[in-house]
């Protein structure tokens, strides 16, 4: 984990996380606080202990998420139960499934993954401003990875926080297209967007601050268009996503369990019957497993798998 603030705006901070857990924002104005996701659930004291540190005797006052994939809220709860204040805002395509807390409308369930409880109490909707360190920050909307993502943009430092709509080397998985719902076009139009913004530096969901925007957009349009020609060449990179995820979460597994989590997620078993029909899938799973090895990603000693 470390922390970036070279040319950004005065105020902001940012907390490079592990892969297992998005990158955590912190705003400091001069008369309120906000932090822009939480990271992952496993993570979620670590991410109180930084916000802690860094704030000093200030309360927390605004949290926002980009999106609700667990590794963007999973500190949610745990920001809210140590900074009761707090006020939360999310994007507003799942401001019913956050009130009623249903994991099966949000991703949690799908992919295995975990997710604490949390509250919002109002929405960041695209169009709108929001105000962060004493600045107004645009709320764009940011289909593709997720339907309902967003991305904040200072229009005067032409600093982006671009999600997962735009890293170093790519974007996120697109988990539309993995349920037949046509997004590789919306992951495409968010670029097209991020390119009009014309960013300076742009703070991703995951990896190191990025102060050249246009290489990053041709490394991931070229990525887009290698996964618009061959869909299952995604579907295959999703699912290897998925694995490694949960190996970053648990470090190490017996193969049981491997297994055991493998048939009750449902992300898994509907990319498999969707592009991989043929393939049962403890062996599509072994021969993913395997290209983790194979990279250095992951290691096996027959009866426990573990996370390199």
């Amino acid at each position: 984990m470390t922390s970036a603030t070279e040319s950004l705006p005065a105020g902001l901070q940012v907390f490079e996380r592990g892969w297992l857990s998005a990158n955590t924002l912190l705003f400091t104005g001069r008369a309120q606080t906000a932090v822009v996701d939480t990271g992952y659930a496993t993570h979620a004291m670590q991410t109180v202990a930084l916000i802690d540190a860094a704030l000093g005797p200030r309360p927390l006052d605004l949290l926002l998420n980009t999106h609700l994939h667990s590794d963007h809220c999973g500190g949610n709860a745990a920001l809210q139960s140590r900074h009761p204040g707090v006020r939360a805002l999310i994007p507003p395509g799942e401001a019913a499934a956050v009130e009623a807390w249903d994991e099966e409308a949000l991703s949690f369930k799908a992919t295995g993954q975990r997710c604490d409880r949390f509250r919002f109490d109002g929405l960041l909707a695209p169009g709108s401003e929001v105000v962060l360190a004493d600045l107004p920050w645009q709320v764009h909307a940011a289909k593709g990875h997720d339907p309902h993502s967003v991305i904040l943009f200072e229009p005067v430092s032409r600093t982006l926080i671009s999600a997962d709509a735009l890293w170093e080397n790519g974007f996120g998985v697109v988990f539309p297209e993995l349920f037949g719902e046509p997004s590789f076009d919306e992951v495409g139009a968010t670029l097209d967007l991020i390119e009009s913004l014309a960013p300076s530096h742009v703070v991703p969901g995951h990896g190191r601050v990025l102060h050249d925007a246009p290489a990053a957009l041709r490394k991931a349009r070229s990525r887009l268009e290698g996964f618009q020609r061959q869909p299952v060449k995604h579907a295959r990179h999703a699912l290897k996503v998925l694995l490694k995820f949960k190996l970053l979460e648990w470090q190490s597994i017996s193969r049981e369990e491997w297994a055991a989590w493998l048939a009750a997620t449902p992300y898994v078993e509907t990319v498999r019957a969707r592009f991989f029909h043929t393939s049962p899938l403890d062996d599509l799973a072994g021969e993913i497993l395997d290209e983790l090895v194979a990279v250095g990603a992951a290691a096996t000693d027959g009866a426990r798998i573990f996370n390199r």
